[in-house]
């Protein structure tokens, strides 16, 4: 407050003209009067002290003199006033409100734009020049308003509190239309609208208008009240919002394409958030925002589920990213989107395969699966997922319902699609691809490279329904490249094995880790061999191999078929039996023929080649030894072979060119030639490659019976008492993460467990099973 009103245009009181110490109403009031209309519309102009403490002694005065109704003058009792301070009060209050009405007045006259500037103006004058008589009035606040207050009486206000009311009583609430609507209001909402279109308003006084709502209630003067804002703003905005919007968004689909929709609507969101933090309560944030996702989304997500398959289709990653950020704002919204992704991943997981299988007439209808090559199917499976994996979290943010109707959907194809005429080919598929880049003959064996195909090689594991089949044939490959010493590397070996336990627990690596020891300990066993050879002094020239196998954890077992053991390692072989029967006792070595290689080498032609065999190869090429020209049952008979084990080696040799056939004779080429030196004759013939499949797939079954009775024994033996439906439930829940489980075969589980009285029918239920300990 100035201290002086120099360049003012009016003459302060002075204190001749002040009332007297016992002045009455009228005489306080006109004096009083004087200050209060100076102070709220004159404040610029300043006011000196002097003038200041002549206007607080009169209020002083007047409220502590003695009272003149016959009530009992000031006392500490009765708070230190004596009634006239009700006299004050109101005359003030009577000033405060004729004020306002004048200010009401003269803004009816005003357009919209110059009525929100004078509404904000005088508001600022009005509410400073209050903060100056709340101060000049402290007298009357601190006594006499407190003990009104404390007595109860609701309609006595503070000073400053009281000129709150006044305005809101007899300037905002009355300041309406003929429909009762505020003008404020709508001349608010007109800014806002032409906001909307494009025009440019002035959004800090729009934010000082709507602000001035906050603080008018009774209530207390001292913090934010949102009733006035949400009855005379909030609900009539929110309305407008609601029209405009609709009108808006549906002009516009009839017109424009989804995605241009899509667009539209994003940033018409966005714009109402920046609204909120231009002008807006944050109260309003939530309800603003609910109405124009009702509006702008709910209201038009059925277009954008119908044009969900085509952006999916054409691959608009931007424009899915766009729907999904609308439609994840309303409920259920995303539910037909996951649904049709999952759709489109599926149908895209098995078109793709069907390009990598034989073109048609290439192959017969059967051989389709059986000659498709692994690396491109297992590839193209992977091709997939990762593309719709970057998809899920990318446009669809990483959502979990995508998260799952992906996995579901690559399940889906990654266990039926044109390849898998049964659910055992996935799994024997991808054991095939984890050989192949496991072994040496992989041209991408660098370490970073096959450990980054290898973990992808588990994204496929994990989807794949039959685990227990992978097992079996990834252990049979597991035992050709450990047997054969085909490993591109035991590191490899065992960070695969590593994988497979995270994945599927100790249980299931346990044989392969066991396989990894057994060929630790025959390296070993055959120092100590040799050493023995070496010290006895029968060293053999031939470079003696052999691997002691546990049979529990190996997958081979001795082929039905006599075998002559060859002269020239008999000595050998006989030896070794020995040295094994004196380390060992009590073990019985039975030998794998039909799985061991030899390297033969060649005396009867120009050029000396190395010839790469099996056993049974080598047993009928030594034959040879004796003559060039042998019948077939000379072979037969030196041989021991079984037919059916002979004639396809014979047939192999023969496609080779190692050997010439006529009718019942077979004899050594002499011409045989080569681009080779080393010479592989050890390939693998299709009808045993066959075999060996349906081998696999009967160990599996037969390894699956005693799973399900397992299951069924452990659970019977936890519970004692279980119902037939509540047991098959059990079962299945346990066993679907190895396999996925057929109701018959846990039937006939059940059957076999009663009929060797593991378990029994309840007396009273055929439907209820006991367990028998």
């Amino acid at each position: 407050m100035s201290a002086s009103a120099s360049g003012s245009s009016w003459t302060e009181p002075t204190k001749a003209q002040a009332p007297p110490k016992d002045a009455d109403l009228r005489q306080a009031w006109d004096f009083l009067s004087v200050g209060v209309d100076h102070i709220m519309t004159r404040l610029s102009y300043g006011m000196s002290y002097s003038y200041y403490i002549l206007l607080y002694t009169a209020i002083y005065n007047y409220c502590t003199q003695p009272g003149k109704t016959g009530l009992p003058s000031f006392s500490p009792q009765r708070g230190g006033a004596s009634l006239q301070g009700a006299d004050l009060h109101r005359s003030l209050h009577n000033w405060l409100s004729a004020h306002c009405k004048s200010m009401r007045e003269e803004a009816e006259k005003l357009p919209d734009q110059e009525l929100l500037k004078y509404y904000a103006r005088q508001w600022d004058r009005y509410t400073r020049g209050a903060l100056y008589v709340n101060k000049l009035f402290n007298y009357l606040n601190k006594h006499w308003v407190k003990r009104e207050k404390e007595e109860g009486r609701k309609d006595v206000y503070q000073v400053y509190t009281l000129a709150l009311v006044s305005w809101k009583n007899n300037f905002f609430d009355h300041f309406a239309d003929s429909k009762g609507t505020s003008r404020l209001t709508q001349a608010v909402l007109r800014q806002i609208q032409q906001q909307r279109n494009g025009e440019e308003i002035d959004s800090g006084l729009l934010k000082k208008v709507i602000d001035i709502s906050l603080g008018l209630d009774e209530a207390d003067a001292q913090r934010q009240n949102l009733d006035t804002y949400k009855r005379h703003f909030q609900t009539q905005f929110l309305e407008a919002t609601d029209t405009y919007y609709r009108a808006e968004s549906s002009a516009f689909v009839d017109s424009n394409s989804v995605s241009d929709y899509m667009k539209k609507a994003e940033a018409r969101l966005q714009e109402e958030a920046d609204r909120v933090n231009l002008y807006l309560h944050d109260n309003t944030r939530n309800d603003l925002k609910t109405r124009c996702e009702k509006v702008l989304i709910e209201e038009h997500q059925a277009i954008m589920w119908d044009e969900f398959q085509s952006l999916l289709d054409s691959d608009r990653v931007d424009d899915l990213a766009r729907m999904y950020g609308l439609l994840s704002r309303v409920l259920n919204g995303l539910d037909p989107l996951r649904e049709k992704f999952g759709q489109h991943v599926r149908r895209a997981g098995r078109a793709a395969v069907e390009k990598v299988l034989p073109a048609p007439g290439a192959v017969n209808e059967a051989g389709k699966a059986e000659s498709l090559d692994p690396k491109a199917y297992i590839e193209v499976l992977l091709e997939v997922h990762g593309k719709y994996t970057s998809m899920v979290e990318g446009p669809f943010r990483g959502e979990m319902g995508f998260n799952r109707a992906l996995d579901q959907a690559c399940g889906d194809f990654c266990n039926s699609n044109a390849a898998c005429t049964v659910s055992t080919k996935s799994p024997e598929l991808l054991a095939s691809y984890c050989d192949l880049l496991l072994r040496k003959s992989n041209k991408d064996s660098d370490a970073e490279s096959l450990e980054a195909s290898l973990s992808k090689a588990m994204i496929i594991f994990n989807f794949i329904d039959d685990k227990d089949v992978f097992h079996k044939f990834y252990q049979k490959k597991l035992a050709q490249r450990l047997v054969g010493s085909l490993s591109a590397s035991d590191d490899a070996e065992s960070s695969m094995i590593t994988k497979l336990k995270e994945l599927s627990g100790f249980e299931y690596t346990n044989k392969l880790s066991k396989m990894f020891t057994d060929v630790n300990l025959s390296k070993d066993l055959m120092e100590r061999f040799n050493e023995r050879e070496r010290e006895k002094g029968v060293a053999s020239d031939i470079d003696f191999q052999p691997l002691v196998l546990g049979s529990n954890s190996w997958p081979l077992h001795p082929q039905q078929t006599d075998f002559a053991i060859p002269r020239e390692i008999q000595a050998l072989y006989d030896r070794f039996n020995a040295f094994h029967g004196e380390v060992h006792q009590g073990r019985t070595l039975n030998w794998l023929w039909h799985i061991s290689k030899n390297e033969l080498r060649t005396t009867y032609l120009n050029q000396k080649y190395i010839l790469m065999t099996s056993a049974y190869q080598m047993a009928i090429l030594t034959q040879f030894n004796v003559s060039d020209t042998l019948s077939y049952k000379d072979i037969e008979a030196g041989t021991k072979l079984s037919p059916t084990v002979l004639k396809p080696q014979l047939g192999l040799l023969v496609k080779l060119k190692i050997l010439l056939n006529t009718y019942e004779e077979y004899s050594l080429n002499m011409g045989f030639k080569s681009k080779k030196i080393r010479v592989n004759l050890n390939q693998t013939i299709k009808s045993e490659a066959r075999a060996e499949q349906k081998e696999v797939i009967a160990a599996v079954d037969e390894d699956r019976k005693f799973v399900y009775q397992a299951t069924i024994v452990r659970l019977m033996k936890g519970r004692k008492t279980m119902q037939h439906q509540a047991l098959i439930q059990e079962v299945t829940a346990q066993i679907s993460s190895k396999f996925t489980p057929k109701i018959p075969e846990i039937k006939k589980a059940i059957e076999y467990l009663i009929d060797k009285e593991y378990l029994e029918r309840a007396p009273d239920s055929n439907n209820t099973y006991n367990y028998l300990a």
